[in-house]
């Protein structure tokens, strides 16, 4: 799973193999919290990160949600 993006002591991955893998995501890692954010709505799907990571990568996906998409699509 490569890391696709690190700000702010947040590290974002994709995983590629999207057959088997759906629907699309994020995987986002902080200290010692991890969380699956939805590409599509931005939301948190499995795990949990602190408020304020959260709110972060919620804002990332949004400004990077094409080229996500287009990612996961690869």
């Amino acid at each position: 799973m490569p890391t696709i993006s690190m700000f702010f002591g947040i590290i974002i991955r994709i995983y590629c193999g999207k057959a088997e893998h759906a629907p699309p995501h994020i995987h986002a890692y902080y200290q010692d919290f991890k969380a699956i954010f939805d590409i599509a709505s931005g939301e948190v799907t499995d795990g949990s990160l602190p408020p304020r990571q959260t709110r972060l990568v919620a804002a990332w996906i949004e400004l990077h949600r094409e080229e996500l998409i287009t990612d996961w699509e690869l």
